[in-house]
């Protein structure tokens, strides 16, 4: 069969959407860094509306930092995908062109500074997840013993991670005389425009403090919040996708109708016209990041390790269950008394769509892709919303059984005794710390100690620390499913 090109675009059934642009014509203002699924899925369709609106100046030149997976897949595509938007038995397809090349940031890292360095380039926009920024999470700041990022604090002529390359473009534009592009975090850190500036901050000084200077001055890094839920693509979605339109797709996402961007309204350069294509320009984000971070993201987590433990394969099925949904019911009602929601967001409405996202059966959203790099996402969805909680002297029950699953998902075996590995950056870390501890007591000490993840002030909660050490070892003996009904 053959694949998904431009030459086999009029090919496609007629009920397939396809770019109503001329690519030619289309200049490259982008460029995004982390060209995985959820970019191909979210911030690259909203650059693809702008060209189909007519503001050609939105291409995306999509940077791979580690693998040339993603290259492998589009290049041979010309850039073209298709977005397969599902719920339940209802599916959209729509090919989208707004990508039009892709390059490995290990193979030519020097081709990687010059696209940043081009005039055309107005915005970077970025999805490397928590661990791409290289950022000690209790600090904030740059993790100076990482070896690339000691490798680029020395020397930028062949960047390595996400601070040297983006120091690295905006020094030669710089020398060219040319204003800084807008550097935009889409990653699920709280405060990711002040972090991604503070790291950018840090590395310009290491090598030039009036180029650090003048990106102070003249650069740009709005604070965003991102949300649309984008599972991993499967074979099967391939095979499936190419028995409907004809042809292959190896490059395809699959998602949800759902989609949102609210972004601060602090650019230094041209932007599209973010409102006319539904995105939010605000001068606040903080509130709007809280309630996706804590309710969103805190109900995946605690579904992730929970619904993982006890053989729950798919987001849906874990909501599907009474003890499930009662679960993610009595944690929202938990973190939602820690925010102040923004003017414009319904708490109890966003619920009951968050609900209604979790339950469609048609993402397969599955709950290991989202237990994946735990220690990074733990501290801004479970522990913040734990932390104000136990500030007010207030009870955490459901938190706590989630940060104990959480501690259970370190030992890497689940409920019917299956080995699993644990996708994290620091699972070397908490194996070593749970090494000889005999007891659930013991292992959510050793846990609790490590202050790259807990804060120490919930560390020394004598209460927060019983509680989870309860629901543990409830887990242990019993199972996940177990705790959830208790």
């Amino acid at each position: 069969m053959s694949r998904l090109s431009s030459a086999t675009l009029e090919t496609l059934p007629v009920d397939v959407e396809r770019p109503g642009y001329d690519r030619a014509q289309v200049k490259t203002g982008v460029v995004h860094l982390g060209i995985g699924a959820f970019h191909r899925a979210h911030q690259a369709a909203v650059f693809d509306a702008a060209l189909t609106a007519g503001d050609l100046r939105w291409g995306v030149l999509g940077v791979s930092l580690r693998s040339a997976g993603v290259r492998d897949q589009l290049v041979p595509q010309d850039g073209l995908y298709g977005l397969v938007v599902r719920s339940g038995e209802q599916q959209r397809i729509r090919i989208l062109g707004a990508v039009k090349d892709v390059l490995v940031a290990p193979e030519d890292p020097a081709r990687v500074v010059a696209a940043l360095a081009s005039a055309d380039v107005h915005l970077v926009t970025l999805t490397v997840t928590e661990k791409g920024y290289r950022l000690d999470p209790a600090t904030g700041r740059l993790i100076e013993g990482d070896p690339d990022i000691a490798a680029d604090l020395a020397d930028l002529s062949a960047p390595r991670t996400v601070p040297g390359f983006l120091v690295a473009g905006l020094k030669a534009r710089r020398a060219a005389g040319l204003l800084p592009f807008t550097a935009v975090s889409c990653d699920n850190l709280p405060h990711n425009g002040r972090l991604l500036r503070n790291a950018v901050l840090a590395m310009a000084r290491a090598h030039d403090a009036a180029l650090a200077a003048w990106i102070e001055a003249e650069g740009a890094f709005p604070q965003t919040m991102v949300d649309r839920i984008v599972p991993a693509t499967t074979d099967a979605d391939i095979a499936a996708l190419a028995e409907r339109i004809g042809v292959e797709d190896r490059a395809m996402v699959k998602t949800e109708p759902f989609t949102q961007w609210v972004i601060e309204d602090r650019f230094c350069g041209p932007r599209p016209d973010f409102a006319a294509l539904g995105v939010r320009l605000t001068a606040d984000v903080a509130p709007w990041e809280e309630a996706k971070l804590r309710l969103l993201n805190g109900a995946h987590s605690g579904i992730a390790y929970l619904g993982g433990l006890a053989g729950i394969e798919f987001v849906n099925q874990f909501v599907a269950r009474p003890e499930g949904r009662a679960f993610v019911e009595a944690l929202w009602d938990e973190s939602a008394e820690t925010l102040s929601p923004p003017e414009g967001l319904d708490i109890d409405a966003y619920r009951g769509e968050l609900m209604a996202r979790f339950a469609n059966s048609a993402l397969q959203h599955r709950t290991r892709q989202i237990a994946m790099d735990g220690s990074q996402k733990l501290p801004q969805r479970l522990l913040a919303p734990i932390l104000a909680r136990r500030t007010a002297g207030k009870s955490v029950n459901r938190l706590a059984l989630a940060v104990a699953a959480w501690m259970r998902w370190q030992g890497g075996v689940d409920d019917a005794g299956q080995g699993f590995t644990v996708d994290d950056p620091l699972a070397g870390r908490t194996a070593a710390a749970l090494e000889g501890c005999t007891s659930a007591a013991a292992r959510v000490a050793a846990l609790m100690a490590i202050e790259a993840i807990v804060p120490p002030a919930l560390a020394a909660d004598a209460e927060l620390v019983a509680a989870i050490t309860g629901h543990l070892d409830r887990i242990e003996r019993e199972g996940a499913l177990a705790a959830l009904r208790a």
